[in-house]
């Protein structure tokens, strides 16, 4: 699953498990009518010689619960009361708590529907799931029907279902019919109970037959609906998202991982729509009396729950295939695809998919991948084994007015979720406190494949550095941060765990692990874990075990789940700290190391109990060379260790192009030493580790491990840097430094330091080429990673106040409106139409509200709404705050976006915080469920608090309005505690260096 800007889960006892459940569909059907039946089949042979009669005995049973709409929903969504009626006699149940309150026997005594988890005695072998899909008023009815496996002897039937309704039960009488005792929904756990009159027995097979109507919600999750206009016609599709834990909404299952089964899927609908799902249609059917359409789908392999899909659309599509047979299709808008937006995402699908296999060693497992492109979705995609859902700004490109990051970022997603077609869909994790399994992997192959597509990108050896390590470490450096491998109790819990500490962290984590094994060695043991766990579950101990024992069949002897198991069962991460031995009695190639927990609150640092075993590479250099690197293992709070000859000009370089998860810092001297080397010649250094030590010296002075001036006059050798990394790294810490301080008196101090490392370079590089006049800039016709350059330059210069810069953004809006053609390059129109609207009048901001409407393209909409936020009149800030709230003029997933846009600015910070205080009732009941967009949400909007006001009025919020955001507001409360605490700590010390910076030297 891709998150829109992104969490782990576990569950340590369930490692050996084989069959598991996986994620669900999220669905808030209101249910009109239930039938439940339940066959038994039982099969006794006896063979008595070659001759003899083989009798097969079939019992079928048959039960039926009618339910029957009454009454109004509470807010568990349960009804009325239930009473029930048959040879058991009649009794109430309590529609609040779900039991009935009376009658006690052994199944009162038990309750397994009390316990968070499934009981297990049962387990699904088979659904047949049927569904009538009515478009005209947005709802569906259907019957399911499971095959269930009896492993343990029981009179409980608990799977879950989180629908409303109540009713009456009713016996069918029949040949050997199983007679229930009661049933009843238990809403504090989603779940549905069947008790029996007599035991189910181990070993055999049974039949639960469900019938239900329910509602095609106009939300985000489930079985939801969406529209858009075509040639000025509104037009519907419905679609699922069940991940995590949604199934349940949709139709009642048993929606655990662990819990795989094949589906039998029957979809009918009006024949003007067409209907997609997981797997190929066997066969379809015209009905006589109405001319509706019936599409069987073919038999999907075993699978969770939360990987089923289906959609109803009249979209079109155009499809390839791969040279093993696997047809691809991708479904949008007729207008999208007859423009062929979707095209580079068919291209690179098709391409992607061989990828997999050759590193794999595993053939994709279906016949067809269709990708889906929807108007809206709670999450960027979703990984559906066979029918992948991405909303639209993540997989439609238009080659005309799409930037190189917008395409650098679709494919990225693409890359994604064809990754977890064998990380998730195929092998799926035990439970979810191990989602990195498939998360982190995923997020690591997005690099890895986009390398494979485009190598001059260098992505996996650069871009991940700023764009996954540094982001990663900033949020796992809080107090607050958690195992990426975390205990998962609720069902409330779950969505919690899908957040950037299991997407980046685990990405990290994998990529350091992919660099002590080697690539070869890496690949055979996924290989072996991805066979050995294909169409099953997986936890994290049985990919220790196959990557353990890759390392041995080399003869490398390492335990790496003992090594592996300190990363992901203890939050945070170390901070590493080299230094020269300045003892006389030991030899100058020693040098001392330790490791501590880093932490940015100083005051929270009490807590040395943690350790990790650290892959530590080390490289010696002077001048004019560097030596090659050493693996040092380092296992202890502080060790010694042997490098090298070192003199006083011989500097230490810790984390050699930053392929471990910790951050390294040295004493002052060698600071001094890398600094100057910066200065001088930079080039001896690598562009991976130029970059790090940029993250690294910003992140230690923020935490009080080094002094303010260290950092700021390492960036003083950005003037000479000709790679876009070290400036892009660079670029993302100086923002952090911008809004702490874009309040201050002395901000200007800031600004103009900034502008002046940007200056020369920014002159020298230019602006892109097809628009008006440069005023005499360098033209230059740019490769990718000059291009990212370029951009980054730009967007310093233009938000840091270069005159210049304003002046040329200014020139291409007015030429843009005087002759109504846009000869902005795509590469730099989000820094353009933002500098404009920030510097011209309304009129401006009127021109781009008016295109934001009239565009079709969605990367071009995405950066119009965006400018809008950039305007310093707050009377058109607030106007866009309550328009996107209040109407559809705004898309519901863009809506968070606005919100934490305007926030950035700081003329719309105190309108932000207000609105969003104001609206949290609005906005929790609308994303509260799908909890990572309330986490962005929460954390974009705070994270420019850092007066004493505005923390004092953060700690009022969550005390008044705090329940049900998971940990985003801790998070967030940590946060601004943090900006409070540099500003009382350093920020004078910071102010006193830009004011006289010494010399270096």
């Amino acid at each position: 699953m891709g998150l829109n800007d992104s969490s782990p889960g576990a569950m340590r006892n369930g490692r050996g498990l084989s069959d598991q459940w996986a994620e669900s569909v999220v669905v808030r059907p209101r249910t009109t009518e239930r039938h439940i039946t339940v066959h038994k089949r039982l099969v006794l042979g006896f063979a008595l010689s070659i001759l003899t009669l083989i009798i097969v005995t079939a019992v079928a049973v048959v039960l039926s619960v009618r339910f029957e709409e009454c009454g109004g929903r509470d807010r568990d969504g349960m009804t009325g009361e239930l009473g029930s009626r048959g040879s058991s006699g009649s009794g109430k149940m309590n529609g609040s708590r779900g039991e009935r309150m009376g009658e006690r026997g052994d199944e009162e005594a038990a309750q397994p529907w009390r316990n968070s988890r499934l009981p297990g005695s049962l387990r699904p072998r088979h659904y047949d799931l049927r569904l009538a899909v009515y478009m005209d008023n947005f709802t569906f009815s259907g019957d399911v029907s499971i095959e269930l496996e009896c492993v343990n002897a029981t009179r409980f039937i608990v799977l879950h279902s989180d629908r409303s309704g109540s009713g009456r039960l009713v016996n069918r009488p029949g040949g050997g019919a199983m007679r229930i005792h009661r049933h009843f929904p238990f809403p504090a756990n989603q779940m549905y109970v069947v008790v029996l009159h007599r035991e189910l027995k181990p070993m055999r097979l049974y039949r639960l037959n469900i019938t239900f109507d329910a509602a095609i919600e106009d939300e985000l999750l489930g079985f939801f609906r969406s529209s858009y206009t075509l040639q000025r016609e509104k037009r519907y599709l419905a679609v699922t998202q069940f991940s995590p834990i949604h199934a349940r909404k949709a139709f009642p299952c048993f929606d655990e991982p662990i819990y795989k089964a094949t589906f039998s899927l029957t979809l009918r609908h009006d024949p003007q729509y067409t209907s997609l799902s997981n797997m190929p249609v066997e066969s379809s059917t015209l009905a006589d009396e109405d001319g509706w359409v019936t599409n069987h789908f073919a038999r999907t392999p075993r699978m969770s729950t939360y990987y089923l899909a289906w959609a109803v659309c009249n979209f079109t599509y155009k499809e390839t295939q791969t040279d093993s047979g696997v047809t691809i299709r991708l479904y949008a808008r007729p207008d999208a695809i007859s423009s062929g937006a979707g095209d580079y995402a068919l291209h690179i699908t098709k391409r992607l998919l061989g990828f997999y296999q050759d590193y794999f060693k595993v053939q994709y497992s279906l016949p067809k991948l269709d990708l889906l492109a929807v108007p809206k979705h709670p999450y960027a995609a979703m990984e559906n084994w066979g029918l992948s859902v991405f909303v639209e700004q993540k997989i439609l490109l238009d080659a005309e007015v799409s930037s190189s990051s917008y395409q650098m970022e679709l494919t990225m997603v693409v890359v994604h979720e064809i990754c977890h077609q064998w990380f998730g869909d195929l092998v799926t994790p035990v439970w979810w406190e191990d989602v990195w399994l498939k998360e982190g992997f995923a997020h690591f192959f997005e690099y890895v494949g986009t390398d494979f597509l485009f190598p001059k990108w260098n992505m996996e050896k650069q871009r991940f550095l700023t764009d996954v390590l540094h982001e990663v470490m900033l949020l796992d450096g809080l107090s607050s941060s958690h195992p990426i491998s975390q205990e998962v109790q609720q069902a409330t819990d779950i969505d919690r765990v899908f957040d950037w500490i299991a997407y980046k962290k685990g990405a990290a984590l994998i990529r350091m692990l992919a660099n002590v094994m080697g690539q070869p060695l890496f690949q055979k043991g996924l290989n072996d874990y991805l066979l050995s766990h294909m169409y099953s579950n997986a936890a994290r101990d049985d990919l220790w075990n196959k990557l353990s024992q890759a390392m041995r069949s080399e003869g490398r002897d390492i335990n790496i789940g003992e090594m592996m198991d300190r990363w992901t069962l203890q939050m945070g991460y170390p901070i590493i700290t080299i230094s020269k031995n300045q003892s006389e009695q030991v030899p100058t190639h020693y040098i001392t190391v330790t490791q501590e927990h880093f932490l940015y609150g100083e005051e929270v640092r009490n807590n040395n109990s943690l350790q990790w075993q650290v892959p530590l590479t080390v490289a010696l250099g002077n001048a004019s060379t560097v030596c090659s690197e050493s693996l040092i293992w380092v296992n202890n709070k502080t060790e010694t260790h042997r490098i090298g000859e070192m003199d006083d000009n011989t500097w230490l370089l810790g984390n050699i192009n930053q392929t471990g998860y910790f951050r390294v810092n040295y004493d002052l001297q060698n600071w001094k030493l890398l600094i100057q080397q910066l200065h001088n010649n930079p080039q001896i250094i690598s562009v991976g580790n130029r970059a790090g030590l940029i993250d690294d010296a910003f992140n230690l002075a923020r935490a009080g491990y080094l002094p303010q001036g260290v950092s700021l006059q390492l960036i003083g050798y950005l003037p000479e840097e000709t790679s876009f990394l070290p400036w892009h790294a660079a670029s993302r810490a100086l923002y952090q430094l911008d809004k702490l301080l874009d309040r201050t008196d002395e901000y200007s101090l800031f600004s103009d330091y900034v502008l002046k490392q940007v200056a020369s370079r920014y002159h020298q590089i230019g602006w892109p080429t097809n628009g008006p006049s440069n005023e005499g800039s360098n033209v230059l016709q740019a490769s990718y990673q000059t291009e990212e350059l370029q951009r980054e330059l730009i967007m310093l210069a233009c938000s840091f106040g270069n005159k210049q810069c304003h002046r040329q953004a200014v020139v291409y809006i007015s030429d843009w409106i005087s002759s109504n053609k846009n000869r902005i390059p795509p590469n730099i129109r989000d820094i353009v139409y933002c500098t404009g609207v920030s510097l011209m009048d309304e009129d401006v901001w009127e021109f781009i509200w008016m295109k934001f409407h009239s565009s079709t393209a969605v990367s071009e909409k995405k950066i119009l709404l965006e400018a809008l936020t950039c305007s310093d009149n707050t009377f058109l800030l607030n106007r866009l705050l309550n328009l996107s709230l209040t109407s559809d003029l705004v898309p519901e997933q863009d809506v968070i976006d606005v919100i934490i846009h305007v926030g950035r600015n700081p003329q719309g910070r105190n309108l932000a915080w207000k609105y969003f205080r104001d609206k949290w009732d609005v906005l929790n009941a609308r994303y509260g469920e799908a909890l990572f967009m309330n986490s962005k949400l929460i954390g974009g909007v705070t994270e420019f608090l850092n007066t004493e006001k505005e923390l004092s009025e953060l700690k009022e919020f969550i005390q008044s309005s705090g329940v049900g955001a998971g940990p985003a507001l801790p998070r967030a409360l940590e946060i601004v505690e943090g900006n409070v605490r540099w500003h009382r700590l350093h920020r004078r010390q910071f102010y006193q260096w830009l004011r006289k910076p010494p010399a270096l030297g």
